[in-house]
């Protein structure tokens, strides 16, 4: 403020020597009240646009603005006071004040800019860092570095595909390149650091970029999501690594708010194996949609108490939560369940999953997953459920192993009850869900902390992959979409080969295949080389949303299949084995229930 003042009243004062370079003795009243003037109104439209609370450092249009606005509106102030004090105004005097302001004012900020940006290097101990889009993200994020003080990054150029931003400087960081030289720049620049700042980038573009970043040494992060920045969740500064999932090369699908809100909205919703990987995210999903009761049913009571504490601390106010510890093998308590609080949607997630462990197990994989779905399902019938959605497996299909045999046969119980109840049974079908428990991401990051190597079965395996939250919404849109007897089919893209997927899971860890290794341990038993969605039987309708398709997967009759399930515990293990999954690939249609759902 100080230097301001002697500014306004040096730039009135030269403005009157310029036009007069003798000061009259006469002129001395004029130039006091209007310096006088000058100053006090500088002063109050400098407050107004906050002139003194800017950090010049980083002073750029806005902040030039500002200071045109408050000088021009104190030069027009003094200007009135001349007229109605002196019946006088000086244009030339005004005028050239005014420039001599501007210029000394502005120029008295800026140039402690330029003196930054010049001669003060950047702290030693911050790492050089890349910012990878030089558009509104790009530049937000170089603007936060250059302003926090704290953070250990300091930017030191861009790369961006627009030739047109070649060679353009923003916030004084030069655009020094496209995605293909970003290894080049790493090198030549010293880069320790690469943030890709494209919020809304496509996957498949992501992975692009990600390659050219992985032939580097450098640490790579991803900016947040237009949407947590938008809701406020973090700020633009809080980077996060890139994950596996954002390599998949698919945009996730997107829901049908107003369908499922009518579906969840003030009802009671029942999830089964709720403190389980999907169950768990299903309970998330529908909390978003604030039903009025949520009952979280499970066998293990850790996980349901994990689950409970968490949906409690964030929903406890808008939403009953009531946790329930149950075996959905239990008929007998399963129906007590459904009879107390009968619920509107039921979303069946309880299952055993894991293919291997199932071979050596394959009475507790039919007890589970089959007779555990058949009380489910027939509870909801009996007690009129609005709806009821199974989580079902792209293993279902043409199945050789127990896992995959039991899901199919739990799938053919549910299309036999939609022929006759007015419960809408469906069925959802999808592939690996990345970072659930007991699939390939938590193994093989456990065995790259180990030191490797990462063990895969076969070099050819592929396998359907989606996140954890794209499974929970699939879930929740198929219970939206139920008309009854479907099985949805989430359109996962190309399936990805499962040694691809450990070497980006390798580099995001930041090693390489030479510091790790990969070893491959051969098929196990009951697993597929590939795996498919629907068979060459299942006819595949035309999509009913987006990425979501119903496959016409063909059931066993009702009484046939009831006859099969009815001696299965009878069996040996081998035996077992055999007609599950010998009944799980059968394509036999009852004729009568066919007719009696037609009618």
């Amino acid at each position: 403020m100080l230097l301001d003042s002697t500014i306004v009243i040096a730039a009135i004062f030269l403005g009157y020597l310029i036009i007069n370079p003798t000061l009259q003795h006469e002129a001395l009243p004029f130039l006091l009240v209007s310096s006088g003037t000058l100053l006090v109104s500088h002063h109050l439209f400098a407050a107004i646009y906050r002139m003194y609370r800017n950090a010049w450092e980083y002073a750029s249009i806005g902040e030039l603005l500002a200071i045109i606005k408050a000088i021009t509106f104190s030069n027009v102030t003094t200007t009135v006071v001349q007229l109605i004090a002196f019946q006088m105004i000086d244009i030339r005097v005004i005028s050239i004040t005014w420039m001599m302001h501007v210029l000394l004012i502005g120029g008295s900020r800026f140039s402690w800019r330029l003196f930054r940006e010049r001669f003060i290097t950047p702290d030693p101990e911050k790492e050089r860092t890349l910012i990878v889009g030089a558009g509104a993200a790009g530049s937000m994020i170089v603007r936060q570095l250059l302003k926090n003080k704290e953070t250990n990054l300091y930017p030191v150029a861009f790369a961006d595909d627009d030739p047109k931003k070649f060679k353009l400087q923003i916030y004084g960081i030069e655009v020094k390149g496209e995605i293909h030289d970003i290894p080049k720049l790493v090198e030549k620049l010293k880069i320790e650091n690469i943030i890709i700042a494209i919020p809304s980038l496509q996957k498949s573009e992501l992975k692009r970029i990600y390659e050219e970043c992985a032939k580097t040494k450098a640490n790579t992060k991803i900016m947040p999501s237009v949407e947590d920045l938008i809701t406020g969740k973090i700020s633009v500064n809080n980077f996060r690594d890139v994950e596996v999932e954002d390599l998949l090369g698919r945009e996730p699908v997107e829901l049908d708010m107003t369908s499922i809100t009518k579906k969840i909205t003030g009802k009671t919703i029942l999830v089964t194996g709720a403190g389980g990987s999907i169950g768990s995210e299903i309970c998330r999903q529908v909390c978003k949609f604030y039903p009025s009761q949520l009952l979280l049913l499970g066998h293990g009571e850790n996980s349901i108490y994990t689950i409970d504490m968490e949906l409690k601390q964030l929903y406890q106010e808008e939403i009953e939560i009531i946790p329930i510890i149950a075996d959905v093998q239990d008929r007998a308590r399963i129906f007590e369940i459904i009879s107390k609080y009968i619920p509107d949607v039921i979303y069946h997630a309880a299952a055993h999953k894991h293919v291997p462990l199932m071979e050596y197990n394959p009475t507790e994989a039919v007890k589970n997953n089959i007779f555990g779905t058949k009380n489910i399902a027939e509870a909801a019938d009996f007690f009129g459920v609005g709806c009821f959605v199974m989580v079902s497996t792209d293993k279902a299909v043409n199945p050789p192993n127990v896992m995959g045999a039991t899901k199919r046969i739990a799938e053919m119980i549910v299309q036999n009850l939609a022929k006759e109840s007015k419960t809408k049974f469906v069925a959802v079908r999808f592939g690996n869900v990345l970072g659930s428990r007991g699939s390939v991401i938590p193994l093989f990051k456990k065995q790259i902390e180990a030191g490797g190597p990462v063990t895969v079965t076969h070099p050819e395996m592929t396998r359907y992959f989606m996140t954890i939250p794209e499974a929970s919404r699939l879930v929740l849109q198929a219970g939206a979409l139920a008309r009854g007897g479907e099985v949805f089919v989430l359109n996962m893209g190309e399936p990805v080969k499962i040694v691809d997927l450990a070497r980006n899971l390798i580099t995001l860890s930041g090693y390489t295949e030479e510091e790790i290794g990969i070893e491959f341990s051969g098929i196990r038993p009951g697993e597929k080389l590939f795996e498919e969605l629907l068979n060459e039987n299942e006819i595949q309708k035309k999509q009913v949303f987006p990425k979501i398709f119903i496959g016409k997967a063909e059931a066993i009759g009702k009484q046939e299949l009831y006859k099969v399930i009815e001696t299965l515990l009878e069996q040996d293990k081998e035996s077992l084995k055999k007609i599950i999954i010998e009944t799980a690939n059968r394509k036999i249609i009852d004729k009568s229930n066919m007719s009696k759902a037609g009618a």
